[in-house]
């Protein structure tokens, strides 16, 4: 896999992985972090770890998981 002089990976790979987080319920903080700054900046930016609880919440609503 090629990566960039900054031992970044490229573009694309960047969209393959936000790609299979999406499919996989996981939204990307990157993105909420940047809309937050973009549109909210009156708003505190949540840690990684509470982004991901309050999404999960949000996902599953307290419900102990999904069934079937």
């Amino acid at each position: 896999m090629n990566q960039t002089s900054a031992g970044t990976p490229p573009s694309w790979w960047k969209r393959v992985v936000q790609t299979a987080r999406l499919c996989c319920g996981v939204p990307d903080y990157d993105v909420y972090v940047k809309h937050l700054r973009e549109h909210h900046p009156e708003r505190d930016v949540p840690t990684y770890k509470q982004f991901f609880r309050e999404r999960q919440e949000a996902r599953y609503r307290g419900t102990g998981g999904r069934c079937c």
